[in-house]
């Protein structure tokens, strides 16, 4: 039987992906080829990378001990 909870999760999960469907048709003509992107990707993915990496390792760590 499926609960309230798990009704409304599931409502909100469609809601969003359906959401991001039209967020990225809204973005727009992506140029030509070779042209730099409007927002460079540098270190900040590499810092989250990191940062999920360690989260990663804490957790693991908590679950052994």
């Amino acid at each position: 039987m499926i609960t309230k909870f798990k009704q409304l999760k599931t409502c909100i999960l469609l809601m969003v992906l359906m959401n991001m469907n039209t967020m990225a048709i809204a973005q727009g003509d992506p140029g030509l080829p070779g042209e730099d992107p409007d927002v460079p990707i540098d270190g900040g993915v590499g810092l989250l990378l990191l940062a999920g990496a360690a989260y990663g390792i804490k957790k693991i760590r908590e679950m052994n001990s």
